[in-house]
């Protein structure tokens, strides 16, 4: 049996955002982009160490974080603004035989070994399917959007929506790894409206995320 997707209406009489969220929306919206370099040595030696692979540690890490701060699960559901409860990850899924890509999606959990299972599990009966859509079907609504290219590093990655209304969830972009002094970086780029995430939260966002990849051993 699947757990309930609860949303929480936001009340805009006392949302602390209300003002940020009516200018960014109405007067002038505004989405930005931020790129910064992750340090992954310990969490890449760590896996390897322990036989995980590092993509789905990578999606859940992310969505550990940003499931603790609201500010990241605002979304318009039946044309009322609220919050999801949680978040989920949609990923690409590449294909080598036409170099084309599939979304696919898995349930995120707290526990990581639980997600991990699932990513597995999905990857393994979805990840060959083509189109748009893998053939898990149609996201979550409480699912944002996050990728990967391996292929090479970047210094700053920007997204446009083209005029995407009423979406505020975080969308992230990862890039290869780069060794700089012996240290292996990832560069992460993220994607947010300003209507409901300032720079202060990405801070806390990206602070916390180093800090559980610097400790692997607390969460694996």
């Amino acid at each position: 049996m699947k757990e309930e997707l609860i949303f929480t209406p936001i009340d805009m009489e006392n949302w602390s955002m209300a003002k940020q969220f009516y200018y960014y929306t109405q007067v002038a919206p505004t989405s930005y982009t931020i790129t910064v370099n992750i340090d992954v040595t310990i969490l890449r030696k760590t896996l390897k160490e322990k036989g995980y692979k590092f993509f789905p540690a990578y999606l859940y890490l992310v969505t550990r974080e940003i499931n603790k701060q609201k500010e990241f699960r605002v979304a318009v559901k039946d044309g009322v603004l609220g919050y999801w409860e949680n978040l989920t990850p949609a990923y690409p899924q590449f294909h080598e035989d036409d170099k084309t890509t599939s979304l696919l999606w898995t349930e995120y959990d707290d526990c990581f070994q639980t997600f991990y299972e699932k990513y597995m599990e999905d990857t393994k009966t979805h990840g060959e399917s083509h189109g748009i859509l893998s053939s898990k079907g149609f996201p979550l609504p409480n699912t944002y959007v996050i990728s990967c290219i391996p292929w090479f590093t970047f210094n700053s990655f920007s997204l446009h929506n083209h005029g995407i209304k009423d979406y505020y969830f975080p969308s992230f972009e990862a890039g290869g790894f780069v060794e700089n002094n012996g240290k292996i970086i990832m560069p992460l780029s993220v994607t947010v409206h300003h209507a409901t995430t300032d720079g202060y939260h990405l801070k806390v966002f990206f602070e916390e995320l180093q800090r559980s990849i610097n400790n692997p051993n607390e969460w694996l």
